[in-house]
C-alpha cells in the first residue's frame, strides 16, 4: 500500500503530514456490548483482521538522529527481535513477567520492540544488559523517538503518543492519552455517555457496525461527553460503550500534537503532525535542528488489524535545508502552506522477519549486513512482501518440499524399477 509524506518547519515547531488508503475509517477502538444482561468485550488483536471495525486505525513513524546507525540502512528490521508479542514464538507472559528486568523494573508482561545492543545476544530477548549499560547508551542517543497517532486514543484529544524504542517500546514520562472504562467489582463500565450532551446513554452496535457513528459525531468517551455509570436505565440489547475512557495527554509523552484532527475523506486519511523541534527531552526525544538529516521509518494500522499485522516502510531521510528523500519545507507564519509536492513510500507486509533471523546462518543475506549494505540496495518491498510471506508460513512450506522430495524419489526408484524389469523381459 502507499503512503505519502512531507514535512515543514519553522525553526521551533516540526510537521509532518501522512496522507493513506483506507475504506473506511477507523475511528472505533474496542467496546464493551450489552447483550443476555451482561456487558461483553469486543476488540481483540488477531491474526489478519477483525470481523468488528473495533480496533483504530493507526500511523507511527520512527525517528533517528544518527545515534543508531543499523537504523538507517535496515529501519524497523532492527527492532524486531526474539519473542516478541504477536509472534508465533512470543514468549510467554508469566516469563516475562517473572523476569529481573522486564517484569520486576519494567512492568512488562509480553516482550515489545527492542534494539539490538540491549541485549547480550540479541537472539535472547531475557538477556537484558546491565542497568547502567542501558543508561550510557541513552545518554548517548541509543533510542528510536517512536511517535504514535491513534484513530481513537488521541486524535479526538488532539494528541498523538510520543513514545520510543530501546530496551522496550515504551511512552515517554507522563501520562498516556486514555483509561480502561471498567468497574471490576460491579462488573459493567465506570461511564456512560452523558444523555444531557449526547442525548443517549450509549451507542448502538448496528450503528457503529454500519458506520452510521462516524468522525462528526461524538463516539468517544472523553471527561466532557461522560457522566458515571447508572445501573437504573432500562439497558437494550445492543447498547454499546467505549472500552476506552480519552484524555489529554500529559508531561513528555503529550509532545507530539495533532495540528487539528486528522479526517478521513473519500477513502483517504490525512493526517498532521506537530512538535517542538527541541522539547529538552533529549533522553526521550529526538532534537531536530536546521541542517539536520533525520532518518525515518512508517507503519500503518488500518482495516481493523492490530500488533504485527501492519504495513511498514524501509528507511528514508529527511532533510532541514538539507537534501535527503524528504525536505522539510521552512515557513513563516502560523502553519505552512503545504505547496510542496508529496513524497510517495510503498509500504509492505514484513510477516514474522525478525532480526536474530537476518543475522543468522539461516539468512543468505547475512554477510551484506556484516559489511553495513543497506536493505534496499539489494531488496525492494516486493521482494521483502513475498520474503515475509515466505518466513509467515514457512513450516508449511518446509512440510511441503519434504513430501515434494519425498513423491520425487519414490517415482525415481519407480521408474528405475520398471526399466529394470523391462530390461529383464527383453
Amino acid at each position: 500500500m502507499p503512503i505519502q509524506v512531507r514535512a515543514a518547519y519553522d525553526g521551533e515547531r516540526i510537521l509532518f503530514q501522512y496522507r493513506w488508503p483506507a475504506e473506511r475509517p477507523g475511528i472505533h477502538m474496542d467496546v464493551y456490548r450489552y447483550e443476555g444482561g451482561e456487558w461483553v468485550k469486543y476488540g481483540e488483536d488477531i491474526p489478519g483482521a477483525q470481523e468488528h471495525p473495533f480496533l483504530e486505525d493507526r500511523v507511527a513513524m520512527m525517528v533517528d538522529d544518527g545515534s543508531v546507525p543499523e537504523f538507517s540502512r535496515y529501519g524497523g528490521y532492527i527492532a524486531i527481535g526474539d519473542g516478541l508479542d504477536g509472534m508465533t514464538d512470543a514468549a510467554d507472559e508469566d516469563e516475562v513477567e517473572a523476569h529481573p528486568w522486564m517484569g520486576a523494573a519494567r512492568k512488562q508482561d509480553v516482550v515489545t520492540k527492542y534494539l539490538p545492543q540491549t541485549r547480550k545476544h540479541p537472539g535472547e530477548w531475557g538477556s537484558v544488559v546491565a542497568e547502567e549499560r542501558l543508561n550510557a547508551q541513552r545518554e548517548a542517543g541509543y533510542f528510536l523517538d517512536f511517535w504514535h497517532w491513534r484513530g481513537h486514543r488521541g486524535n479526538v484529544m488532539g494528541f498523538a503518543d510520543d513514545q520510543y524504542i530501546a530496551d522496550i517500546r515504551g511512552g515517554d514520562s507522563g501520562r498516556s492519552g486514555w483509561s480502561t472504562n471498567w468497574d471490576a467489582d460491579g462488573k459493567h463500565p465506570k461511564f456512560m455517555y452523558d444523555p444531557a450532551r449526547t442525548g443517549r446513554h450509549a451507542n448502538k452496535w448496528d450503528d457503529l457496525v454500519s458506520g452510521r457513528v462516524g468522525q462528526d459525531d461524538i463516539y468517544y468517551l472523553s471527561p466532557d461527553t461522560m457522566v458515571e455509570f447508572d445501573p437504573d436505565p432500562a439497558w437494550q440489547e445492543g447498547d454499546t460503550l467505549p472500552r476506552r475512557l480519552v484524555r489529554n495527554y500529559e508531561g513528555s509523552r503529550a509532545d507530539i500534537l495533532t495540528a487539528g484532527r486528522g479526517r478521513w475523506e473519500n477513502g483517504f486519511w490525512e493526517v498532521t503532525l506537530e512538535r517542538l523541534m527541541d522539547t529538552g527531552n533529549p533522553l526521550e526525544d529526538k532534537i531536530f535542528r536546521e541542517g539536520g538529516v533525520y532518518d525515518i521509518a512508517m507503519a500503518v494500522h488500518r482495516h481493523a488489524t492490530g500488533l504485527r499485522w501492519h504495513y511498514v516502510s524501509l528507511p528514508l531521510t529527511v532533510g532541514l535545508g538539507r537534501e535527503a528523500t524528504v525536505i522539510a519545507e521552512r515557513f513563516a507564519g502560523a502553519a505552512p502552506a503545504w505547496n510542496q509536492p508529496w513524497h510517495t513510500v510503498k509500504l509492505f507486509y514484513p510477516g514474522q522477519v525478525n532480526w536474530p533471523l537476518l543475522i543468522s546462518q539461516r539468512h543468505a543475506g547475512k554477510p551484506m549486513i556484516e559489511r553495513g549494505v543497506p536493505v534496499k540496495h539489494y531488496h525492494n518491498e516486493d521482494q521483502l512482501a513475498r520474503y515475509g510471506i515466505e518466513i509467515e508460513f514457512d513450516e508449511q512450506i518446509r512440510a511441503q518440499w519434504r513430501l515434494t522430495l519425498l513423491a520425487g524419489l519414490f517415482m525415481f526408484v519407480g521408474v528405475g524399477f520398471g526399466l529394470t524389469r523391462l530390461q529383464r523381459k527383453n
